[in-house]
Parts: C-alpha cells; sequence; structure tokens
C-alpha cells in the first residue's frame, strides 16, 4: 500500500538485524489489516544503542522491537518496564507514550504459551509440571511465564551455576537440575521445551534420551530452523504431541502491534506459511 505523512511507524533494533523475520511477519498484517504504517529493520552497533532508542520518539516512532545483543541494554535505557521485564532482565517490545517516553516489555514468555494454546486449546500451566532445557533468554521467558502460571518448573542447563541461578530468582516452584540427571527429570513432565540453541541450523544437536518420557507429553522447541528438528522428530516417532519454534515468534509480536498499530492482529496459517517462506530466501 502507499504510506502517507501520517503513516504510523515501528521497527526492529538489532546487530545485525538483516536476519529478523520481524519485518516480513508485521509487514503481512499491515498489508492484511490495510494499515497506513510501515515496520522497518534498524541495524543499530552496541554502542550507540541508547542514542539510537531516545531518537524513537523525536523521528515519530510509535515504537520497536528489540532483539541480540540489545534487550539488556534496552531495560537500562527505558523508563518504565513491567514487572516480568525487570525480573528477566530484557527487553524486546518498547511503546513511544504520547508524552515520548519509553515503556519496555518482554513478550517471548506470553508468546510460548499462546503457541502452546493455539494447538492446545485450553492448556493451562496449572498443576503441570514442566522441564526446561537451558538458563538464556529464551529459558528464562518461558519458565518465567509458566511457572507464573501455576506449573512447577525444571531448570536443566549443561552450566549448573546459571540453571542455579534462574530457579532461585523464579522461587520456590522451580528447580535446578543437573544435565546428567536429565532423564530423571523428564519423566513425569507435562511438557518438555527445548530452550538452547541445540539443534538449530549449523548448532550441535540436542543429545538427549527421551525414552523416560511419558508418551502423552508435550515436547516443544524454540528452534525454527530446521522447522522440525530433530529432537521434534523423534517426540514424533515415539508418539508425543509436538510444537515447533515458529508459532512462539508469531505470537510474541501481537501485543507490540496491536500497541503501535491499533489493531489486534491474528496468528492464522496463512501468516504461518507467508513467514516461513521467508526461511528459505
Amino acid at each position: 500500500m502507499t504510506l502517507t505523512g501520517a503513516a504510523r511507524l515501528a521497527g526492529v533494533m538489532g546487530w545485525p538485524v538483516a536476519h529478523s523475520l520481524s519485518p516480513r511477519l508485521h509487514g503481512f498484517w499491515l498489508a492484511q489489516y490495510g494499515i497506513d504504517g510501515a515496520y522497518v529493520p534498524l541495524a543499530v552497533r552496541p554502542e550507540k544503542f541508547a542514542e539510537a532508542l531516545r531518537g524513537l520518539a523525536k523521528l515519530g516512532f510509535a515504537g520497536a522491537n528489540v532483539t541480540v545483543p540489545h534487550k539488556e541494554a534496552a531495560l537500562a535505557a527505558i523508563d518504565d518496564a513491567t514487572a516480568e521485564a525487570r525480573a528477566l532482565g530484557a527487553v524486546n517490545t518498547i511503546v513511544v507514550g504520547a508524552d515520548g517516553r519509553l515503556s519496555g516489555s518482554n513478550t517471548d514468555g506470553g508468546g510460548f504459551l499462546a503457541n502452546v494454546r493455539d494447538f492446545f486449546p485450553g492448556w493451562s500451566p496449572v498443576g503441570k509440571t514442566v522441564a526446561v532445557l537451558g538458563a538464556g533468554g529464551a529459558a528464562k521467558a518461558i519458565a518465567w511465564t509458566l511457572c507464573a502460571g501455576g506449573a512447577t518448573v525444571r531448570i536443566i542447563n549443561r552450566t549448573p551455576g546459571r540453571a542455579e541461578e534462574l530457579a532461585y530468582a523464579l522461587g520456590p516452584k522451580a528447580q535446578a537440575i543437573a544435565w546428567d540427571k536429565c532423564g530423571a527429570a523428564i519423566e513425569d513432565v507435562d511438557l518438555l521445551v527445548n530452550a538452547t540453541t541445540l539443534g538449530m541450523k549449523g548448532q550441535p544437536m540436542l543429545e538427549i534420551d527421551l525414552g523416560p518420557l511419558a508418551g502423552d507429553a508435550i515436547v516443544a522447541d524454540v528452534v525454527y530452523a530446521p522447522l522440525q528438528t530433530d529432537l521434534l522428530q523423534r517426540a514424533k516417532a515415539r508418539g508425543n504431541p509436538t510444537l515447533d519454534g515458529i508459532g512462539m515468534l508469531l505470537h510474541q509480536a501481537r501485543p507490540g502491534f496491536a500497541a503501535w498499530f491499533g489493531r489486534e492482529p491474528e496468528v492464522t496459517p496463512e501468516l504461518r506459511k507467508f513467514v516461513l517462506a521467508g526461511l528459505q530466501r
């Protein structure tokens, strides 16, 4: 569509940022809803990030997403942040207020939970036991959301100290588990989540024995390149329900789009197909 002088602007700030699927994702919604607006990639060097972030209001931007390596720096540079973002120490969505103040949130955990419910309607973390592999940014967001929703979460990580640090921050419903105790830790879980980069294209495979896992436990992977990771293929082969990583990306984008462009967007099969096509380029 043709932009006018009243077009609303948003974008994604990262370094590098050329690989981001966010412009393709938001561009689909803008076209679908006929919105006078644009979402653009903003390649910002780390040393220029705080200055560029403050420039959003001056340039008339409604807000921006923040990706690697700026998520932690964004928290320190904004005016307000949600309790979740502060607990996680990272921001991925920023909204510019009418007064120019910058408000930040972290929508990754909510995006993960929305994706689970998309494929398993009615699923609730209340009373569930979940094993999360990893203790990095994605693991933190997912574990925080599930704990807050009433689940008991086991953090399984190769570096014990990071798992213990995350479990302590999450409170009594979280527990750190050593990687070599993984088998026993997944025996009775309702959901197993790979929140590491293991299994991603160009990364080592995720070596985990699924033998102890219950047959009805959901197996989810945050990796979406490849879409069907080795973990998901092995889980499917043994009959477990599975969940790939692209849906989390789609759902985490919804709150920002709604705030910037004034329309609550939908995650549809057409959107999923369109964004996945961008992985082939």
